[in-house]
């Protein structure tokens, strides 16, 4: 089972690249990373400051023209468009293609920029390197390139799904992240892109990682489509033991849900690039969803598993109407899930929640971190899978949560008891799809700590074809109440567990 503790696929199809010469792999990729960190950490190059201070408008009017793409000229399925620094993104990273004649460098140029004004294209130095790149794949139609993949700023990267807007981000490594000690951002310093053969479904992508803390090997296999996969291969080298390392980290948006109160002033119900956290824990076969909040201090979750076999931050309601936003189009954002390969032992799911008060700031973190203390100068191996897109990518079998909604317990529709409150969650899908009224479903709910539970039960809902869960619960006005519940039939589970902390 899945425990809360309050502290604050396989490669889908073959890769076809041409072949390349000289002897760069992964190998050669995790001695350069090893090398680097028994070197002392020295942080990347600032580039000049006024580019640092350019506001979003005009730095984002500074554009890679798309006829300069890397492998355009032989219609390639992949091409790439780089990235000028500027804004958030303070330092260049190198950049090199390998292909079959051996491993370039790809010199800046900024010829192949246009930019907001002749003064800004001016100040900005002929051999100012690149900020990153973007990497786009013709989804639909043969003739337009989609971009799919960014990788920019310290060690992040974000993808979509074809069917999906940019949302949510990825990130190499998270490392002290909500602590009072403060987090540390390590970046990639260096990329190496694998030339596919024009044809090719997938590509490689190798990336150098470089922090006070860790170094870092990386290659990610990428595979566009409906669902976007990137395959990831990591070697970490420790120069020193984090307090707290994040494997596999997601950084998300979540400013106000179904389940709290709306901002004042705001007309739209929900503004959020995801709604959850999913959890899929391996020993105990148990699914665990819980929903996110934007709270009004720092929060940390631990979810300890034993073996997990997945996790995820997911946008789990789709529907444009609860949104009603038609530029920013949450209800497309995608999801993302985390599957790991082998087995990661012990350790937790982690979730932090910081207080935002507008939807411009990435406040929900959600990564994987060991029980045991990271060892100074050992090698570390963790390799997984991401896939983006729809809110089933995780592939759940269990009925999900659909809704959860919090009111006060002691009025009219809530109940009569002073103090309480009534939580109404809604299941549908899996095992529950084809059950109507009349079966003999029953909740199971129970509190860790911070209060008492007065009444539970379940029922169908005719009109939504949805079976609820409804919780009567009386915190005890000194702690944070943490509530689990599921749905079961004949001593089965149909549901995955819901989990919520009730301040």
């Amino acid at each position: 089972m899945l425990r809360q503790v309050s502290h604050f696929t396989s490669l889908f199809c073959l890769l076809t690249t041409t072949a390349w010469a000289g002897n760069f792999d992964f190998s050669a990729l995790s001695d350069k990373a090893r090398k680097l960190s028994e070197q002392p950490y020295e942080a990347p190059q600032r580039v000049p400051e006024f580019l640092l201070n350019l506001d979003f408008h005009t730095y984002h009017s500074i554009r890679f023209k798309p006829e300069h793409s890397l492998w355009r000229e032989s219609d390639s399925n992949f091409q790439v468009m780089l990235l000028q620094p500027g804004l958030f993104y303070s330092h260049p990273v190198s950049i090199n293609v390998i292909d079959s004649e051996g491993t370039h460098s790809v010199p800046f140029d900024k010829n192949h920029f246009t930019y907001p004004s002749q003064e800004t294209e001016k100040r900005t130095p002929s051999d100012l390197g690149y900020a990153g790149f973007k990497l786009t794949f013709p989804f639909t139609d043969p003739k337009v390139q989609n971009q799919f993949l960014v990788f920019a700023g310290a060690s992040y990267f974000r993808a979509v799904g074809q069917n999906n807007n940019f949302g949510l981000s990825s990130r190499g490594l998270a490392v002290n992240t909500g602590l009072p000690s403060g987090e540390k951002f390590p970046s990639f310093v260096e990329f190496w892109l694998e030339r596919p053969s024009p044809d090719a479904t997938s590509m490689r992508i190798y990336g150098l990682l470089d922090g006070e803390y860790i170094t870092g090997a990386y290659r990610f296999t990428v595979t566009p489509g409906e669902t976007t996969r990137i395959k990831v291969k990591s070697t970490l080298f420790p120069r020193h033991s984090p307090q707290l390392l994040g494997v596999a980290p997601l950084t998300s948006m979540f400013y106000y849900g179904n389940h709290g109160g709306k901002p004042q002033g705001e007309w739209r119900p929900e503004v959020h690039d995801s709604d959850g956290l999913l959890i899929h824990d391996g020993e105990s076969g148990e699914w665990l969803w819980h929903p996110l909040r934007n709270p009004a201090t720092l929060a940390m979750d631990y979810f300890q598993t034993t073996d997990v076999r997945g996790f995820g931050l997911i946008q789990r309601d789709q529907s444009f109407h609860s949104y009603m936003d038609s530029e920013a189009h949450y209800q497309s954002r995608p999801s993302a899930w985390i599957e790991p390969e082998g087995q990661w032992d012990k350790g937790e799911v982690v979730l932090v929640q910081l207080p935002t008060s507008d939807e411009t700031n990435d406040n929900i973190v959600a990564f994987w971190t060991p029980r045991e203390k990271i060892p100074e100068k050992q090698p570390l191996d963790f390799n997984y899978t991401i896939h983006y897109g729809d809110s089933q990518v995780p592939g759940e079998p269990m009925a999900r949560v659909v809704d959860t909604f919090v009111g006060d317990g002691a009025r009219i529709g809530g109940g009569n008891v002073e103090g309480a409150v009534r939580i109404i969650v809604d299941f549908a899908g899996g095992p529950l799809g084809p059950l109507e009224a009349g079966a003999q479903v029953v909740s199971n709910v129970s509190v860790q700590k911070g209060g008492d539970i007065i009444e539970h039960f379940a029922e169908y809902i005719p009109q939504i074809n949805r079976w609820r869960l409804s919780i009567l619960a009386r915190p005890d006005g000194n702690s944070t109440m943490f509530l689990r519940g599921f749905l079961r039939q004949n001593g089965k589970t149909l549901s995955e567990t819901w989990t919520y902390k009730l301040p």
